[in-house]
């Protein structure tokens, strides 16, 4: 059986949980799923976590049982091999991932890229590609859009794809693309037209399939780029390096709204892995709350302690509802940019909020590896800053949801 179906034994793909019209669903949504991905995250504990983020090592054994479970060809249709589930069921696998202790974010953008493909990938593309991602023969797990002089500033970016007969030539670089190192494939945006040469910005830029294994050494070169938290991020560099014109997704020129698609999805299912990591710390605070006793009283009968945990579980179950409800728009084809960054912005507000909480209620011991506090709290800052900053979607929503004037 392919690694893909597994998920169709869990949740069928056409139960009434997976319908649109569950954006007002209870937060235990896909039960069946919940419950599956928690047994699966018992067999990797904060020892295994504590491991891998001190030998600032891929979880490779954890990603490998996931694919085997099926979890990361969940959004693949069923006719690819996947088990054709929504973004719901994709939100509600990180979710518990991330509560159990666990980080999606060293796969997680399997599901995110999956939206471009899915709906502007060829009925070749997909037959070709979607299968062996399905069986977990392919990773696609890189999203190459980011670069160090553009930042945020998507239509910036100055790597050009220059097609020359049947290829395209990539010349450039990326930066902050997590995961190059351990993925098949990687999803990348590239400047087909000049700026100077197009009526819009946003014009003129075109989405490629990567083939990873055949491109490096021959014009594409990775380094990894250490930092605070274990992330697997690197810088990609092409020097020339040969696409086959076969491997654009969707119409030239029109890349910016084709990743559009994936973008919204991975601001929906990051969302869903910061109300996680929110719940990870609240339990974390309340069980430590009710043990540690301080002159002859646990302190969690101190209002001092309580009410900062349970302003962050208020905030945390606030958010949920709106990545909920931003999932359901997405899953029923619809217009979704403001939701999608408002339950970004709104949960990764709560899980950091939770991660200083949790902190704070521990004192000290916080700060021991031992108790997976520190590693979280490291994990779950950087939701404040990427994939994108809170300040950008404050921006975002000020001027094309409020009317107000552009700030940048």
């Amino acid at each position: 059986m392919r690694a893909g179906l597994a998920l169709t034994n869990v949740i069928p793909a056409a139960t009434a949980d997976h319908m649109p019209e569950t954006s007002a669903a209870p937060t235990q949504s896909h039960a069946e799923i919940r419950t599956a991905v928690v047994r699966l995250c018992a067999d990797f504990p904060g020892e295994y976590w504590r491991q891998v983020d001190a030998d600032r090592a891929y979880p490779a054994a954890f990603v490998q049982a996931l694919t085997r479970a099926g979890y990361l060809a969940c959004l693949v249709p069923a006719e690819y091999g996947g088990s054709g589930l929504g973004l719901a069921a994709a939100a509600a696998i990180l979710e518990e991932i991330h509560k159990s202790g666990g980080n999606g974010a060293a796969c997680h953008a399997q599901m995110y890229v999956m939206g471009t493909l899915l709906r502007h990938g060829s009925a070749a593309q997909k037959e070709r590609w979607l299968r062996p991602i399905a069986a977990g023969e392919l990773r696609l797990q890189a999203f190459g859009v980011t670069e160090p002089a553009a930042g945020t500033d998507t239509t910036a970016i100055r790597t050009t794809a220059v097609r020359r007969g049947d290829r395209y030539v990539v010349n450039g670089q990326k930066v902050w693309t997590s995961r190059a190192e351990h993925s098949d494939l990687m999803l990348l945006l590239a400047r087909t037209s000049p700026r100077d040469q197009v009526a819009k910005k946003t014009a003129g830029l075109s989405v490629f399939l990567v083939d990873l294994r055949l491109a490096r050494g021959k014009g594409l070169t990775i380094r990894p780029i250490r930092t605070m938290l274990n992330h697997a991020t690197t810088e990609v560099f092409f020097d020339d390096l040969e696409v086959p014109a076969e491997n654009l997704i969707g119409i030239e020129g029109n890349g910016f709204r084709h990743i559009l698609d994936g973008m919204n999805a991975e601001r929906i299912l990051i969302a869903a892995e910061c109300i996680g990591d929110a719940r990870w710390f609240i339990a974390k605070a309340t069980d430590y709350a009710k043990s540690r006793i301080v002159f002859d009283r646990p302190i969690g009968q101190n209002q001092g302690v309580q009410f900062p945990i349970a302003r962050a579980y208020a905030a945390s179950e606030a958010a949920d509802l709106m990545v909920q409800h931003a999932a359901a728009l997405y899953d029923a084809g619809e217009s979704c940019a403001k939701e999608a960054n408002m339950a970004k912005l709104l949960a990764a507000d709560a899980s950091w909020q939770a991660a200083d909480m949790c902190l704070q209620t521990h004192g000290g011991f916080g700060f021991a590896s031992e108790y997976d506090i520190e590693r979280k709290f490291r994990e779950t800052r950087l939701y404040q800053v990427a994939p994108i900053s809170t300040n950008l979607i404050l921006a975002y929503l000020a001027e094309h949801v409020l009317g107000l004037p552009r700030s940048y």
